[in-house]
C-alpha cells in the first residue's frame, strides 16, 4: 500500500478515486512514564517514553487506515494526515486519514 501525504504520486496515474479512510488509536500514559517523564521535566531533555508511546501511535494508526483502504480494493491512499486530540487528561487519540485510490 503506497501512503502519500500529497495529492498525487509521482510516477503514478490515479484511476479510480474510492473514498475517505481513516485509522485511529486512543492511547493512555502509564504511572510508569509519567515518573520518568516528570524527572525528564526537571533536568531537561527528550522524553523518550513519550516519543516511543507517539510512534507506536501513528504507526497503528496509519495500518488500520490502510486496511480500510485495503477493503476498498485500492492500492493507495493519498493525501495522507494525522490529527491528534486530547480525549482526557491522560489520553490521547491519534487519527490518520486520506483518500483511498487505485493508481497504476
Amino acid at each position: 500500500m503506497i501512503t502519500v501525504s500529497t495529492n498525487e504520486i509521482a510516477g503514478k496515474t490515479i484511476k479510480k478515486t474510492l473514498g475517505l479512510v481513516e485509522g485511529n488509536t486512543i492511547r493512555a500514559r502509564n504511572v510508569g512514564r509519567d515518573i520518568l517523564a516528570g524527572l525528564k521535566n526537571i533536568i531537561g531533555g527528550e522524553i523518550e517514553e513519550y516519543t516511543k508511546l507517539m510512534a507506536e501511535s501513528r504507526d497503528q494508526a496509519l495500518d488500520r487506515m490502510s486496511k480500510q483502504a485495503e477493503d476498498l480494493g485500492a492500492n493507495a491512499v493519498v493525501g495522507v494526515r494525522f490529527s491528534t486530540s486530547y480525549i482526557m487528561g491522560s489520553a490521547a487519540e491519534i487519527l490518520a486519514y486520506g483518500t483511498a485510490v487505485i493508481c497504476e
